[in-house]
């Protein structure tokens, strides 16, 4: 049976749940939940070589890549070592679902036009403030990514004959 009070969604919202379920703060939430998030979802372009952010900037909002390339870059003597190069249905600045955070990296767009979902940190807290079962599910997400990044420094440490004092990164 139909029922007539369900909230029914456009074709490019639909489309738009569907990306954003390939993004993992979002994998967890059903299209409800994310319509939440779509009135402050704000869609802008970056052309090849802006900054999207400078490492130590506050962590103001998330990013999700929907066309282009964006290279995410640690300083290393005065040089950009790069970390990682998203594309589409890429997404950082994941830090901006912490209260207090800053950058870790610096995001630089690589690509002649790279358009970017900006989702702004202050309309992430008052979803999370309203609906406590979302932020439970969107913190658990990036608690496993988390996760997946400590996994993979730890198998990488492993690989390279300890070149590092891996204890430096767990202490204060």
């Amino acid at each position: 049976m139909i029922n007539p009070f369900k909230k029914s969604y456009t074709a490019k919202e639909l489309n738009l749940f569907r990306s954003l379920s390939k993004v993992k703060p979002f994998e967890q939430l059903n299209y409800e939940e994310m319509s939440l998030f779509l009135p402050f979802l704000h869609l802008r372009q970056y052309k090849e070589d802006e900054v999207v952010f400078f490492r130590n900037d506050p962590s103001n909002a998330f990013y999700i890549v929907k066309s282009g390339k964006v290279s995410l870059n640690i300083d290393v003597n005065n040089q950009f070592e790069v970390l990682m190069i998203l594309k589409s249905s890429g997404f950082f600045g994941h830090n901006a679902f912490l209260d207090v955070s800053s950058r870790m990296y610096t995001a630089i767009v690589m690509s002649e036009i790279a358009e970017l979902y900006v989702l702004p940190k202050v309309n992430i807290m008052e979803i999370f403030e309203s609906r406590p079962r979302i932020k439970g599910k969107m913190m658990t997400s990036i608690a496993e990514l988390y996760n997946e990044f400590n996994k993979k420094i730890f198998d990488t440490y492993r690989s390279s004959l300890g070149f590092f004092n891996l204890s430096d990164t767990f202490q204060k």
